[in-house]
């Protein structure tokens, strides 16, 4: 039981990480939490990184955001 309480800890404790991050980035990129969602996506399966490091990093710092322009392009193409 101790094990299980603490294996929802750690995943109520990263989704609330993935979400800052979400919001951090949909406001720097001007997109909606969704879209920011699928930017942060995109970026770590590109680039072969895990998703709650990337998404700590960023909100910690949203300065420390990885260049998701490519990201965005790759989701949503338009003018370069």
């Amino acid at each position: 039981m101790e094990a299980l309480t603490e294996q929802l800890q750690g995943a109520l404790n990263s989704r609330i990480i993935i979400e800052q991050a979400k919001g951090a980035l949909a406001y720097l990129y001007n997109v909606s939490v969704d879209e920011a969602f699928i930017l942060l996506r995109t970026y770590v399966r590109d680039h072969n990184v895990r998703l709650i490091e990337t998404a700590r990093s960023i909100a910690t710092d949203p300065a420390n955001a990885p260049d998701l322009i490519g990201a965005q392009r790759k989701y949503r193409p338009g003018p370069k």
